[in-house]
């Protein structure tokens, strides 16, 4: 029997109750006809068709375009810590499934695709790294920290501290300063914001504090390993390395040198320190440079390499500039194609899920036309399974990941 509903009654347009009910958890601004009931930014709602059918519960934005985020479609839920607790073991118990032995660094909250909508939170040893963006997150995330960090201590799991990394714009969307900061740590633990992980074999130094996103990006971990296993006796050149990480997994699979290229001069150093720590300094490169510039430079330079890699940042980050994106994206490879000799290896990947795989493939086979190449395609990888990809929120889908032979 369902329970008596108190909370305020959101009543949404018959498009938004065709994608609620196909799967989807956001509900834009213009498909809200009404809100009855007494409500604060950031409160529960239940979500109602024009009939009166109940739809969903979700957290309510005044100020985002994405007026609520569903996370709930059982009538009967109530939202105590034992509902948030037990999701919390449910994406924690699914990690241990899907990652294993890799626990101790991975992505333990990945939003929407965990029913947390607007949360991240990323595991660097006994650091927990959080990133809030939406207001109905913010206002039980010291509930739900709480609850996170008893779940995984009761499991065994050593955590000296949650730090939140809320210095992103787009929190300014839904009515939230940027701020960052530990949001608690254990008393006497070091106050460090750089700390030491170990992936694939290899040692990295994390800055937590000042790095991109929440520090690392752990999205790429087995695409990192299906590059180490071709680079054994190649010459690689890895394009946008951020501090290394491809190079390095390149140089521990066998490569016989790598070029690790990065624009950011501080990224470049701390791929440097990543090489020293685990002693492949002797066959890394580290270059601080534009790969724009540097592309059509080697190709009139004496340099050669066999493997290439592409990872670069987001080009889009909205459907307007997919077109410019796309052209980003084809100039790199392109480029890349040209330089490799027939026979050489290339790695090319989009983090934007706006650069959906049907037009990322459309760009690839543009390029190799281009180049007067054919592409003999070894492995299509996605994101590691620690960011879940949801069938029916296409947004959780977003990396594409391409290992090539060029012919």
């Amino acid at each position: 029997m369902k329970q008596q509903r108190s909370l305020p009654k959101a009543t949404v347009t018959a498009k938004a109750q065709r994608l609620l009910q196909g799967g989807h958890p956001w509900v834009y601004d213009t498909e809200v006809v009404k809100i009855e009931g007494n409500w604060e930014n950031g409160d529960l709602v239940d979500v109602i068709s024009v009939k009166g059918a109940y739809l969903g519960t979700g957290f309510l934005s005044e100020t985002s375009k994405i007026r609520i985020r569903v996370f709930s479609r059982n009538a009967n839920d109530r939202f105590d810590a034992a509902f948030w607790e037990r999701r919390l073991r449910y994406a924690w118990e699914y990690r241990k499934t899907v990652m294993g032995s890799d626990i101790g660094c991975c992505r333990i909250i990945f939003g929407e695709a965990d029913s947390f909508p607007g949360l991240t939170v990323d595991r660097f040893g006994d650091v927990l790294v959080a990133q809030v963006l939406s207001v109905g997150i913010e206002k039980i995330k010291e509930e739900l920290f709480q609850l996170l960090w008893k779940v995984l201590e009761e499991d065994g799991q050593e955590i000296r501290g949650i730090y939140e990394r809320n210095d992103l714009a787009i929190r300014e969307l839904e009515g939230l300063a940027q701020s960052k900061g530990w949001f608690s740590k254990k008393a006497g633990a070091s106050d460090s914001t750089v700390t030491e992980i170990c992936e694939n074999g290899i040692r990295y130094l994390v800055d937590f504090e000042n790095g991109q996103k929440t520090g690392f990006f752990l999205d790429q971990k087995y695409n990192r390993q299906a590059v180490a296993r071709l680079a054994n006796g190649k010459r690689v050149l890895d394009c946008f390395t951020h501090t290394g990480s491809f190079a390095l997994n390149a140089a521990k699979g066998g490569a016989v040198h790598v070029r690790a290229v990065d624009i950011s001069e501080s990224a470049v150093e701390l791929a440097r320190e990543n090489a020293r720590r685990n002693g492949l300094e002797d066959r890394m490169e580290c270059t601080a440079a534009n790969v724009f510039d540097l592309l059509p430079a080697l190709e009139n330079g004496p340099e050669r390499y066999d493997f290439i890699i592409l990872d670069p940042p987001a080009f889009t980050k909205s459907r307007r500039t997919v077109e410019s994106a796309a052209r980003g994206y084809k100039e790199i490879n392109l480029r890349a194609m040209r330089l490799l000799p027939r026979g050489g290896y290339l790695a090319t990947c989009s983090c934007s899920h706006f650069m959906r795989d049907e037009l990322f493939v459309k760009m690839l086979r543009e390029a190799a036309h281009d180049a007067n190449v054919q592409l003999r395609q070894i492995e299509a990888r996605q994101q590691s399974p620690d960011h879940p990809i949801l069938w029916n929120v296409p947004e959780t889908d977003y990396l594409k990941f391409y290992l090539f032979q060029v012919v």
